[in-house]
């Protein structure tokens, strides 16, 4: 699974980083340009091993009757993020919590300065998704407009919310930024890794996103909810409805196809876990 008034309708524009997008297993995105806003953005050094073997578990899963009974491919796609999670954060868990993001929510010291830094950089995220699917570089994407799931113009409802009671916004920072750009790029040349990042920010917000709502709500926003966590419809039938896409989709992929798709999984997490730390600064 993230600034920036969109209640104005005006967009923001940022200075694209210098990025090279290597297609290696074992590492993320390298930052060129130490001037670029990516300077600060931690280097991504992802543990291909390790995504490797979780797909590997995932064929033996769809082998055992995941895909085979009618669940389709997004229970691949679930399958691989779950066992992505730490031990702690779920029982489907294989991964071991090194930092403080991948403990369980309930132990997170969230702070407000933090979780103001969160909001913005997701909603560039956000905005980013959006964009591309509403452009639809390739047809699929057409497939996930107006899915009831989106989530800037709640974020900026949110946003101007904190302005109006007086807290300091700023800007986007190095996670929102690296991670906009780098969907931008994937987006343009490889709709199933693409894919990827798209279901795992969306249902990760729908599942985990709910449990950090509560956590900041209690603790550091008065019971203050957030439009952000809201949803115009019924969740459940949203996102059955996004699956059943998503699923549609996925039938005219290639075995090669969902197996790069279902790599881009560890990916997705590094860079949404470098936003989510940002709660906790």
């Amino acid at each position: 699974m993230a600034s920036l008034v969109l209640i104005t309708q005006s967009r923001i524009h940022f200075q694209k980083p210098n990025l090279s997008i290597v297609s290696s297993p074992s590492v993320g995105i390298i930052p060129k340009d130490s001037g670029s806003p990516c300077s600060k953005a931690r280097f991504l050094k992802l543990a291909g091993k390790v995504t490797r073997n979780v797909v590997v578990s995932a064929e033996k899963h769809r082998g055992a009757g995941g895909e085979s009974k009618g669940k389709g491919f997004v229970e691949e796609m679930r399958f691989v993020a779950m066992k992505l999670h730490t031990r702690e954060q779920a029982a489907e868990g294989e991964m071991e919590a090194k930092a403080p993001e991948e403990q369980r929510v309930e132990k997170w010291e969230p702070t407000l300065d933090g979780y103001l830094k969160f909001l913005v950089n997701a909603k560039l995220v956000y905005d980013t998704l959006e964009e591309i699917i509403e452009e639809a570089a390739f047809a699929s994407y057409g497939e996930f407009r107006k899915s009831g799931l989106e989530r800037s113009e709640k974020l900026a409802r949110d946003l101007e919310w904190f302005r109006e009671k007086g807290y300091g916004v700023g800007g986007p920072s190095a996670p929102g930024v690296t991670y906009a750009h780098y969907l931008k790029q994937l987006s343009d040349k490889d709709p199933q890794a693409f894919i990827c990042h798209f279901y795992n920010v969306y249902f990760a917000n729908s599942a985990g996103g709910r449990i950090i709502s509560k956590k900041v709500t209690r603790e550091i926003l008065d019971n203050k909810e957030l439009e952000y966590y809201k949803y115009d419809a019924d969740l459940s039938q949203l996102l059955q409805t996004m699956r059943d896409k998503l699923n549609k989709v996925a039938e005219n992929w290639s075995r090669d196809d969902k197996n790069r798709c279902l790599e881009e999984t560890q990916k997705s997490f590094q860079f949404y876990r470098n936003i989510l730390r940002l709660i906790l600064s």
